[in-house]
């Protein structure tokens, strides 16, 4: 029987040394054993995360917002994955929901910060 803490140890230990690549392969067979386990998932997203493996870690946050809607966590960093991927404007509501969720203050300054990436890039080009 595969021991899903123990991976979910062993891939903590690689993500936090800066190996979030091995830590991704370690995690994603943990989710294999445990697919709605959202300590796991949370894990693997951030692994992903990490790696700059951004289609990787949408897809098991937005796993995650299906499993729990109300997990501000989640949906900072869903936000965060996607404004790394310039993807800004569907990272606003995100990362709105976020800060509603969490309470957390210091999120406006983020919420702010994707809605000018939102202007800048919707924009026309300045006149030579």
């Amino acid at each position: 029987m595969t021991d899903v803490r123990e991976l979910l140890r062993r891939g903590r230990e690689f993500r936090v040394a800066g190996d979030p690549s091995g830590a991704a392969r370690i995690l994603a067979e943990a989710v294999e054993h445990a697919p709605e386990d959202r300590t796991v998932l949370t894990e693997l997203a951030l692994a992903h995360f990490q790696s700059a493996s951004l289609g990787n870690a949408e897809r098991v946050l937005r796993r995650l917002v299906d499993l729990d809607p109300a997990d501000g966590y989640t949906r900072l960093l869903l936000g965060r994955t996607l404004s790394r991927q310039s993807r800004h404007a569907e990272a606003v509501p995100q990362l709105k929901l976020a800060a509603a969720l969490t309470g957390d203050p210091e999120l406006g300054a983020e919420v702010d910060r994707a809605r000018r990436w939102v202007r800048t890039t919707t924009e026309a080009p300045p006149r030579p």
